[in-house]
């Protein structure tokens, strides 16, 4: 009887371990397109791979980001990205949550 608990324990604990890896992996996923400010200039992601915005872009909702970190919504409000701000593709603008540490 001992010997199901400790495997069933063992069962259980590894898949919350991998439940836990996924939902990490399904973020650096959507976090691989976009365009984003880091150390004050604008960098696109294409793919995983980052390189230096050359030109302003427009998202699939009419939003324009341009080069010094303006996005100006299709409604015509505009947005100052800080660090760490990032606009999907879809233009939905993800602020970054300065009171988590990276790697938490």
């Amino acid at each position: 009887m001992k010997r199901l608990l400790i495997i069933l324990m063992a069962f259980l604990l590894g898949t919350s371990l991998k439940a836990q890896d996924t939902s990490s992996h399904k973020m650096h996923h959507q976090m691989k397109d976009c365009v984003m400010m880091k150390e004050g200039k604008m960098i696109q992601m294409k793919d995983g791979k980052e390189m230096e915005m050359k030109q302003d872009m427009t998202m699939s909702n009419g939003a324009v980001v341009m080069k010094n970190g303006n996005v100006k919504k299709k409604d015509g409000t505009t947005v100052m990205l800080k660090n760490g701000d990032c606009v999907m593709m879809d233009g939905t603008v993800k602020h970054q949550d300065m009171t988590k540490k990276k790697g938490m």
